[in-house]
């Protein structure tokens, strides 16, 4: 099995980034334990604060890979583009969001890119994306 993790704007700060909110752990910690956790699955990992970076990886990986564990951060609540993306491809998406979008600001309630993907994990903190890496294998 072969999945993609894709993370959108400002999620390269993770464990510097409002510890509050987002938690201590640096993302490249935590991709390392996911990959001790499932040495059965090549998981890739992606950044990028760029919208049409993100579109690129989807298209990339959107019609050979098993999944995709997308957090599109702020371009969730936004982006008509990314929404389409997801929407073009063949791979399965699970959209996730580390903190509770419907516990923050009006804005953030409303997500683009979720009707388009298999499910949307939000408010599990970090083991949102082991969440998501379950969903998707059953």
């Amino acid at each position: 099995m072969k999945l993609q993790i894709i993370n959108g704007p400002n999620l390269n700060l993770l464990g510097v980034r409002e510890p509050s909110i987002y938690g201590n752990t640096s993302i490249e910690d935590y991709i390392r334990e996911l990959k001790t956790v499932y040495p059965q699955i090549e998981i890739e990992y992606y950044q990028s604060n760029v919208e049409g970076e993100i579109i690129n990886k989807l298209h990339e990986v959107g019609f050979s890979y098993d999944g995709v564990v997308l957090n599109a951060g702020g371009y969730t609540h936004t982006s008509v583009a990314i929404a389409d993306a997801i929407a073009a491809i063949k791979t399965p998406v699970v959209e996730v969001h580390i903190s509770n979008i419907y516990a923050r600001e009006e804005y953030r309630h409303v997500s683009l890119t979720g009707k388009n993907c298999q499910g949307v994990l939000t408010g599990f903190g970090i083991k949102g994306y082991r969440l998501a890496i379950e969903s998707l294998l059953i």
